[in-house]
């Protein structure tokens, strides 16, 4: 068993290292490969030699899924361009494309999933846990239409023009970053659903001052006191040697995760929350600095090595039996997901949206928001989660469900990814050039 798993590190690693230059010309991405590789592998007598099992293994594929989320998490955030000042009101208008998406999308495709799932016979508290494990859209596998890495302070003139010009990539990028923490208060309703034989007010009132918002209180201050804290350290402390963006010290974002993330979770908040926020606050305390390059390369790195090790296992026991309890109410509601749930309550959320630039965003740029809401390790990592917390009667056929529709989104949006955001840079630059003319 050892052995094979250095056999599957070691693919994991070499393909992290030349998937992304040998497929930037194809319309294919990495996560699609990387699962198609994990399916071959499963149909090798290799593989003989794994029993794997998510509900039996469910402690491992939840911290694995975990910390895979995390980096993800950290990532996004520091990649993020756009600056946020929760005292301006102008600041916070600027990210109104991702309040519309947790506002109004998130709770329509956790709605939307789980009636179509109790009207199909699913049990309540599954039909409600499946709903809000498929709700986050995913920083892990949306690297095609997120924002790259952080702007190159020597690119620019000032710090003013660092910001984010392509809504599309922003508006996914932010959204991803903030509901992984915002899908959690649902699943918790569904594990109180599961383990509860008759809910009253009182426990309605409790999930929602605690966990609907104290936990998101909790997490989101944890991350910026952390964040703040971290980025006056590295960028202004008095101490020389603690001044850690001077000497290019870019491990400091994986102890910013990690203290963040126990921090907020030590006090009872949403570590998710909490870590993006965490990001948000240092790239805030000195944005005009090549340190955020260097911070944010160690974690793509990190990210993309246990992203395919994740894809690469992902495949792997779909051809071993994940699917295995996969039927048409599972696969109907997938499709239902990808194709009609999600764009037509992303389309609901961005009508009039308004760039920075004032003016309105265009139709093509808000189906392109409304419909890439890629699902992947995020929902692995709650359903695990939640499975682990509560006894759920459905919970093999919700594995094959999840994988389903993880697959499916891969192959979806991992084709259309590239030449979509070609097309619509490709029109974005020539309104540009129109408006020189």
């Amino acid at each position: 068993m050892a052995d094979l798993l250095y056999l599957v590190a070691g693919l994991a690693l070499l393909l992290a290292v030349i998937l992304p230059r040998l497929l930037q010309h194809v319309w294919l991405s990495p996560p699609l490969v990387l699962v198609l590789v994990g399916l071959g592998l499963g149909a090798t007598p290799i593989a003989d030699r794994v029993r794997f099992d998510p509900v039996k293994n469910g402690p491992i594929v939840e911290h694995v899924t975990e910390l895979t989320v995390l980096i993800a998490l950290m990532g996004v955030g520091l990649a993020i361009d756009r600056p946020i000042d929760l005292r301006s009101l102008a600041s916070i208008r600027r990210w109104s494309p991702a309040w519309r998406l947790l506002a109004v999308t998130m709770p329509l495709c956790i709605a939307g999933v789980a009636l179509l799932g109790w009207a199909a016979g699913i049990a309540p508290a599954a039909a409600l846990l499946l709903g809000a494990v498929l709700a986050p859209t995913d920083p892990v596998l949306a690297s095609d239409v997120q924002v790259g890495a952080p702007t190159d302070p020597d690119a620019v003139e000032s710090i003013e023009e660092i910001d984010e010009h392509d809504e599309v990539r922003f508006a996914l990028s932010s959204e991803a970053g903030l509901n992984d923490g915002l899908a959690f208060p649902f699943v918790y309703a569904a594990i109180l659903l599961a383990t509860t034989s008759a809910l009253g007010w009182g426990d309605l009132a409790h999930w929602v001052s605690w966990y609907l918002l104290g936990k998101i209180a909790v997490g989101v201050l944890a991350g910026l006191v952390v964040g703040w804290g971290l980025g006056k350290v590295a960028f202004g402390a008095r101490s020389e040697p603690l001044r850690l963006a001077e000497h290019g010290e870019s491990l400091l974002a994986l102890a910013a995760l990690l203290t963040a993330y126990g921090a907020s979770e030590v006090c009872g908040g949403y570590g998710f929350l909490s870590v993006f926020t965490c990001a948000l606050s240092v790239r805030a305390t000195e944005r005009h600095h090549e340190y955020h390059r260097a911070m944010h390369e160690v974690v793509e790195r990190l990210e993309r090595l246990l992203t395919l090790l994740v894809l690469l296992v992902l495949g792997v026991a779909m051809s071993r039996g994940l699917l295995a309890h996969l039927d048409w109410r599972a696969a109907g509601l997938a499709l239902a997901l990808v194709f009609v749930v999600r764009p037509a309550a992303g389309m609901a959320a961005l009508a009039g949206t308004r760039s920075p630039s004032g003016g309105r965003l265009t139709g093509r740029e808000r189906l392109a928001i409304a419909f890439f809401g890629v699902r992947g390790v995020g929902s692995v990592y709650y359903l695990a989660y939640a499975v682990g917390h509560a006894d759920f009667a459905e919970a093999r056929w919700l594995w094959s469900a999840v994988a389903f529709t993880i697959v499916l989104s891969v192959i979806v949006h991992g084709v259309l990814a590239t030449p979509v955001m070609r097309h619509l840079e490709g029109r974005r630059a020539a309104r540009g050039r129109r408006a020189l003319d």
